[in-house]
C-alpha cells in the first residue's frame, strides 16, 4: 500500500511537471509569435520586443532568486534575516560596473534625477506601503507571475493610484508652497496646461525642475570618460556604498551567528573576511539572480541605444509618428522611454489609459500630457516589459512547478489594495520606485538614488513595527484573558 501510494504520488507529481512545462511552453511560444508577428508587420517593433525580453529575462531572474526588496527590509528589520539584502548589494555591484563600461562605450541611455528631499519623502511613503504588501515594485509583478492574487491587487492598485495621484487637486491644491506656483508660473508651458492650478504640476515644474541633478563622476570633477564612469559612477557612488551596508549588514545581523557556527576560527582580521564572505555566498540562487539582473539591466542600456542609433530616434514617440501611431503621444510628441529597467511608469500610463477609455481625461498635466503621453498598452514599449516580467516569473515558477493560483483572504486583500495605493503615491513623489528611483540610479553614478534608499529603509522600518503592533493587538483582541 505504501508503495503504491509513493508510485502514485510520484505519477501525479510527473504529470503536474509535464503539464506545467507544456504551460510554460505556451507562455514563451506566445512571447515567440509576439515579436514575429510584429516584426513582419513593421520591422521597427524589434524596439518593442527589446524591452519585452529583457523584462521577460528579469522575471525570470526576480522569480528563481525570490528577489523582493520588501523582503530585503522586513526580514532584516523582522527577523533578522539578510540574505535578501545580500543579494540586492551583488546586483548593485555588478549593475554598476556592467553601466560603467556601457557608458564609456557611449550606449548609456541614464539620465541621472535631481538631487532633493521629495527622495527621502517619496521613498518614505513607497517604503511604508511596500511593508504591508509583502512585495516591491518587481516583487508585487513577479509574485503575480506566480499566481497571487493579492500581487496583482498591488500592481492595480499602484497603477491607478499613480494615474489618480498625478492629476487630482483639491486640499492638496490649496497646500502648494507659493514659490512652487511662482516657479511654475514663470515658465513657459503649453496652453493646454494650467500649471498654477494642479499641485502635481506645481510639484514638478516649480519644485523638481529647479534641482541639480549630477553624477558622482561629474561631482568630483574626473576628467576622462572612464574616470568619471568607473571611478566616480561605479566605485565611489555604487560599490564602496554596498561595501559599506555589507558590512553593516554582517556586524548587525550575521556575524555573532557565524562565529557560533566557526568558534575554532582564530581571531583577527582573516576571520572578519572570513565570516564576510560567508553571508555574500550564503545563498546562490540569490546571488545568481543578482548577478543575471545586474549584468541584463546594463546590457539592457546597450541594446537600447543601438536600437536607438539604428532607426534615427531619441524616444519611442518618434518611432511610434513614424509608424503612423500618433494616438497617445504627449504633447512634445513623445511617450516614456526611459531605455533601462524601470517599472510602475509605464503602469500610471496603463491604468490612465483605461481610465480615459471610461470618460476622464488625463492629459491635461505635465506628466501625461506633457512628458510620458498614454499609449495604448500595444504602442507601449515600456508597458511591454511589465507585462513579459510577469511572464518571465510565470514560466520561471511553472518549470520549478512553483506556480499555483492563491486567492487573498478578505484582510490581506486590503493590506495589498491599501499598501499599493501608498506605493503608487510615493513613487509619484519619488519620481520612482524601488527600481528607477534606487535600483537604476544608483549603479549609473546618481546619488539620489541613496536618498531614495534611506527613505525606502525608514519608511520599511516604520512599517514593520506598524505591522507587528497591528498583529499583536489583533491577536490580544482574540485570545481569552488567561489563556
Amino acid at each position: 500500500m505504501t508503495d503504491g501510494v509513493v508510485c502514485t504520488t510520484e505519477g501525479v507529481g510527473a504529470a503536474t511537471s509535464r503539464a506545467n512545462t507544456w504551460r510554460a511552453s505556451a507562455v514563451v511560444g506566445a512571447f515567440l509569435l509576439l515579436s514575429i508577428w510584429t516584426y513582419a508587420l513593421d520591422a521597427r517593433y524589434l524596439y518593442f520586443s527589446a524591452y519585452l525580453w529583457f523584462g521577460f529575462i528579469y522575471g525570470a531572474s526576480l522569480q528563481y532568486g525570490r528577489f523582493c526588496m520588501a523582503s530585503a527590509i522586513r526580514d532584516l528589520f523582522a527577523v533578522g534575516v539578510p540574505r535578501m539584502a545580500v543579494g540586492i548589494m551583488i546586483a548593485v555591484v555588478l549593475f554598476s560596473l556592467v553601466s560603467a563600461a556601457v557608458t564609456v562605450a557611449g550606449k548609456s541611455t541614464f539620465h541621472a534625477s535631481p538631487i532633493g528631499l521629495y527622495s527621502v519623502v517619496g521613498g518614505a511613503i513607497f517604503g511604508f506601503g511596500m511593508v504591508f504588501t509583502g512585495g516591491c515594485a518587481t516583487g508585487s509583478l513577479y509574485k503575480t507571475g506566480e499566481g497571487s492574487v493579492s500581487a496583482l491587487l498591488v500592481v492595480i492598485s499602484l497603477s491607478f493610484a499613480q494615474a489618480l495621484f498625478v492629476d487630482v487637486g483639491g486640499l492638496l491644491d490649496a497646500l502648494v508652497p507659493a514659490s512652487w506656483t511662482a516657479s511654475a508660473a514663470a515658465k513657459s508651458m503649453p496652453a493646454e496646461l494650467t500649471v498654477t492650478k494642479g499641485w502635481y504640476d506645481q510639484f514638478l515644474a516649480g519644485y523638481i525642475w529647479d534641482l541639480k541633478s549630477v553624477t558622482a563622476g561629474d561631482a568630483l570633477g574626473l576628467a576622462s570618460p572612464a574616470a568619471k564612469a568607473f571611478i566616480g559612477n561605479s566605485l565611489v557612488n555604487a560599490i564602496l556604498p554596498a561595501i559599506v551596508i555589507l558590512a553593516v549588514i554582517y556586524v548587525r545581523w550575521y556575524r555573532k551567528g557565524w562565529l557560533r557556527k566557526n568558534k575554532g576560527a582564530a581571531p583577527g582580521p582573516a576571520r572578519e573576511v572570513a565570516g564576510w564572505w560567508s553571508m555574500v555566498t550564503a545563498s546562490k540562487r540569490t546571488a545568481i539572480a543578482g548577478l543575471v539582473l545586474g549584468v541584463a539591466a546594463g546590457l539592457q542600456m546597450w541594446v537600447m541605444q543601438t536600437l536607438q542609433q539604428k532607426f534615427g530616434i531619441s524616444n519611442a514617440g518618434e518611432l511610434l509618428t513614424a509608424m503612423g501611431n500618433t494616438q497617445g503621444l504627449s504633447l512634445q510628441e513623445t511617450v516614456f522611454d526611459p531605455g533601462y529597467f524601470y517599472v510602475t511608469t509605464q503602469e500610471a500610463q496603463g491604468a490612465a489609459w483605461v481610465l480615459a477609455q471610461l470618460g476622464m481625461d488625463l492629459r491635461d498635466n505635465i506628466f501625461f500630457g506633457m512628458e510620458n503621453g498614454i499609449p495604448s498598452p500595444l504602442a507601449n514599449p515600456v508597458l511591454w516589459m511589465s507585462f513579459s516580467v510577469i511572464g518571465g516569473s510565470m514560466v520561471m515558477a511553472l518549470l520549478a512547478n512553483e506556480f499555483k493560483l492563491k486567492m487573498p483572504t478578505r484582510e490581506i486583500a486590503v493590506w495589498a489594495i491599501g499598501g499599493g495605493i501608498l506605493m503608487g503615491i510615493g513613487s509619484r513623489i519619488g519620481m520612482g520606485c524601488n527600481i528607477g528611483a534606487f535600483f537604476a540610479t544608483v549603479t549609473n553614478g546618481d546619488p539620489s538614488g541613496w536618498l531614495f534608499a534611506l527613505g525606502m529603509t525608514a519608511g520599511g522600518y516604520g512599517g514593520v513595527k506598524f505591522f507587528n503592533w497591528w498583529i499583536e493587538r489583533k491577536m490580544a483582541k482574540e485570545t481569552p484573558l488567561g489563556f
